[in-house]
């Protein structure tokens, strides 16, 4: 039995591949279904799908090795020819397969390192194929493995404790800053790309109270409803400054939107209440200004930047840790694979042992006619009973040698010797 990983990423594809090979939920469950329903080749016996918006990747047991076979079932669920997507592929079989898992898992594999989310997306690319029944024992084993890893990498080391991009370094500053950030009133402006990503910072956090702010209502409404914000537009930001104790602001305007003179304004109905002002824009929607503003926090990209740099650094920093730990889960994880290949070798000698006994037994009983069913049954639990003791120590001594360093020795000496062909015994 072979695990087999076909799969490409950020690293190998551009994304207009990576958009062509993702998959959705609903279409996972439906190309696992074809295992369950037999529509697949016999090699391939357990798959596991985890689809990302950086990878697509491809886990399967597989007895023998069946790459094709992988890459075919991907250009039929996804209907793109293969010699399309075969140049940007990577292919890693047994141990190798499962240091890929591993080190995604982990987040080392990942766009931004550490990140957290991918270990969600395993767990629920495990579920999905459970679902299915399209996870076996070799696969569950494996995902279970990965899964333990990359926690222990998140628990026992910084590796994602340090944000790692403007807009959740946004949210931390602030939530910094202020102190009881789940409990604030924190006010977005702009509904672009790094817009969502600080509301969605922020929501991690437990934001629980968000205004987005933008030119026009139905592109602040759009972002809002994703996240259950509150939606308005620029004409409510003099009143919104009031009431706000964060203001995170990423527009494209190329000009100052919040001025020092509006701040000032604000703060006067504030009794004296901390505003925190975050410009992640560029070019800067903040007046600089506002930084002599008395109970004012200013911070801009500028600043944000250099921090976010010694953040990645931290994380970067971590990366021996985590490596560390990989190889211990990995180290356990390898003898579970040196077994996979002893296991079945026992059982086929067993396999050979009965069948010889049987035709032996047979014709001995063939040539004594006059024996009645007691001393036949008798005669057939002597030669269970001989090729159970003949058996018995050998095949405890292979079960114990499975998960040792020497086991692919003793499974190609154990071959020879009981005439075993490979493709029986795998």
């Amino acid at each position: 039995m072979h695990i087999l990983s076909l799969g490409l990423n950020h690293t190998t594809a551009p994304v207009h591949l990576r958009e062509r090979l993702a998959f959705s939920e609903e279409q996972v469950r439906i190309s696992l279904s074809r295992l369950a329903c037999g529509r697949m080749p016999s090699s391939l016996t357990e798959l596991v799908i985890v689809s990302t918006c950086n990878r697509t990747e491809i886990y399967a047991a597989s007895n023998p090795s069946a790459f094709a076979e992988l890459e075919a079932f991907l250009s039929d669920a996804r209907g793109l020819p293969v010699h399309d997507f075969h140049p940007y592929s990577y292919r890693f079989e047994d141990l190798e397969a499962a240091r890929h898992l591993f080190d995604v898992a982990a987040g080392l594999d990942s766009l931004v390192i550490g990140e957290p989310q991918i270990l969600g997306q395993i767990t629920r690319a495990l579920e999905l194929a459970r679902g299915q029944e399209a996870a076996g024992p070799t696969l569950n084993r494996l995902f279970q493995a990965a899964i333990h890893a990359g926690k222990r990498a998140r628990t026992e080391t910084a590796i994602s404790r340090n944000p790692a991009s403007v807009s959740s370094l946004a949210a931390s500053v602030a939530e910094k800053t202020l102190g009881h950030i789940k409990t604030a009133s924190v006010l977005v402006l702009g509904a672009g790309e790094m817009a969502e990503l600080t509301v969605e910072a922020l929501r991690k956090r437990g934001v629980e109270k968000i205004r987005v702010i933008n030119r026009t209502l139905e592109r602040a409404q759009e972002l809002a409803q994703r996240w259950g914000a509150e939606a308005a537009t620029f004409e409510f930001l003099q009143q919104a400054l009031c009431e706000a104790d964060i203001l995170i602001s990423s527009t494209g305007a190329p000009h100052i939107v919040v001025d020092a003179k509006m701040v000032r304004e604000a703060m006067r109905s504030r009794r004296a209440r901390l505003l925190v002002l975050i410009d992640i824009a560029v070019p800067r929607d903040i007046d600089p200004d506002c930084l002599d503003i008395p109970q004012v926090e200013l911070f801009d990209i500028d600043g944000l930047n250099a921090q976010l740099e010694d953040s990645l650094t931290r994380r970067m920093d971590e990366v021996p840790h985590v490596k560390r730990i990989l190889e211990e889960e990995l180290s356990g994880f390898e003898e579970y694979l040196n077994s996979l290949e002893m296991l079945p070798i026992i059982a086929h000698i067993r396999q050979r042992a009965e069948t010889i006994r049987a035709a032996e037994l047979e014709k001995t009983l063939r040539r004594m006619p006059g024996l009645t069913d007691v001393e036949r049954e008798r005669i057939e639990a002597l030669t269970q009973s001989l090729v159970q003791k003949l058996l018995d120590h050998p095949t405890r001594h292979l079960r114990a040698e499975a998960a040792s360093q020497r086991a692919p020795e003793y499974a190609a000496l154990v071959r020879k010797l009981f005439d075993l062909s490979s493709t029986a015994a795998d």
